[in-house]
């Protein structure tokens, strides 16, 4: 009896620790971007934070949030946060999100940041993302400081009362911890081979 429990305490902890939580520190990656460059957090020595955005080209939720992300990228690269774009999709579940339609997607919506592909699905599990799109903030010593859903409103940019992902920039900016550090991410689940 005492082994079950055992087991069971493994796996609870196993299943609720999987990804980053606020402040740990993420590891960088190098993938490739739709431009065929690869791309890790190391090549923006100056930024003052990241926004990495797990996102796709086939998810409604991703579609939807595609030109929110668009403008997040636009008006915070100034103020040094750079904004990196990975899709964690296996493309043999989902073809949508094949490199080579990442590729066409990017240049059609002119998307002002890099498009990532996270062959292998090696990152993805390593923040813990488990939608499209999910959100991680992180600070300029890559420590994660939000997690979560951009802003209160999928459906509707002109309606949304809580800009999330904002409001945590803007925090870390005067020197604060954002709160909420964490909010749920809404969309499309992962795709990954059964």
């Amino acid at each position: 009896m005492n082994i079950l429990i055992f087991i069971l305490a493994h796996l609870v902890l196993t299943v609720t620790h999987q990804g980053y939580q606020p402040g740990d520190v993420a590891t960088d990656f190098s993938l490739k971007s739709t431009d065929g460059k690869m791309v890790s957090m190391k090549d923006f020595p100056d930024a003052k934070g990241f926004i990495i955005v797990f996102t796709c080209n086939h998810c409604p939720f991703a579609i939807k949030y595609e030109d929110r992300i668009n403008d997040l990228a636009k008006r915070y690269k100034p103020q040094g946060y750079e904004l990196i774009a990975i899709n964690p999709n296996d493309p043999e579940v989902q073809p949508a999100d094949s490199f080579e339609a990442m590729q066409v997607r990017a240049k059609e919506k002119s998307f002002a940041f890099p498009y990532l592909f996270d062959e292998g699905q090696q990152i993805f599990p390593q923040y813990g993302a488990t939608k499209t799109p999910h959100i991680f903030l992180l600070d300029k010593e890559r420590v994660v400081r939000y997690i979560g859903a951009i802003d209160d409103n999928v459906e509707d940019a002109t309606m949304v009362q809580e800009k999330y992902l904002e409001n945590a920039i803007a925090a870390l900016s005067q020197g604060s911890l954002p709160e909420p550090s964490v909010t749920k991410a809404i969309g499309c689940s992962i795709k990954v081979k059964k």
